[in-house]
């Protein structure tokens, strides 16, 4: 197959493509459908279902291969506790619990609490989900998809979807995440073998 054939399109033929793709995976519709309907403010499936899936499209594997979890981002502000957060948790646990992936929820507001603790820097509050999808360690991680009141695929992008079809890992210096960078990289070269990757 050729993996690299949306390469170098239009930002309107990559985005088609890829609404495409994400249509065609039951599972990942079924999770963009659980959370449209909760009432987590600002809450996006991020990062690797999306971008693992589409290099599974692209190179002709199952769509949900190697596809550890189902990140959900969410932005509540007006509740930073971990009681909060632990709640959600537990109710993304039962709401998605049928799903053959596992899904991963965290409130982006209260980030900064913790971040320290896990990566050895602090870090400025994050502003929105948005901005935390921005924040990713490389650029090709950085897509978000949710649907919209109208039940349209709504993706957010904010490096374009260039580095995802041009199977190209390249880093986000939005902070020093060389580390975070070289071992993501590196799990993903040994399953996406078509994959590039520029060092930090």
């Amino acid at each position: 197959m050729d993996h690299l054939r949306f390469a170098g399109a239009s930002a309107e033929e990559q985005q088609a493509a890829l609404i495409a793709m994400i249509r065609s995976q039951d599972w990942l519709m079924a999770a963009l459908e659980g959370v449209s309907g909760m009432d987590w403010p600002d809450a996006w499936i991020v990062a690797g279902a999306i971008y693992n899936m589409a290099w599974n499209c692209l190179t002709g594997r199952p769509g949900a291969s190697a596809v550890k979890d189902i990140d959900i981002f969410y932005f509540d502000a007006a509740d930073l506790s971990y009681e909060a957060e632990d709640r959600m948790i537990r109710r993304a646990a039962e709401r998605f619990g049928h799903l053959p992936v596992p899904v991963e929820l965290r409130n982006q507001a209260r980030v900064h609490l913790w971040f320290a603790r896990h990566f050895g820097f602090k870090i400025e509050p994050i502003r929105d989900s948005r901005d935390a999808i921005s924040r990713f360690s490389s650029v090709a991680y950085a897509i978000g998809v949710r649907l919209n009141d109208e039940g349209e695929l709504e993706i957010f992008a904010p490096f374009g979807l260039e580095d995802l079809f041009a199977f190209r890992i390249r880093p986000n210096r939005y902070y020093d995440n060389r580390d975070t960078h070289a071992a993501k990289a590196a799990r993903a070269k040994a399953v996406w073998p078509e994959l590039t990757v520029d060092p930090w």
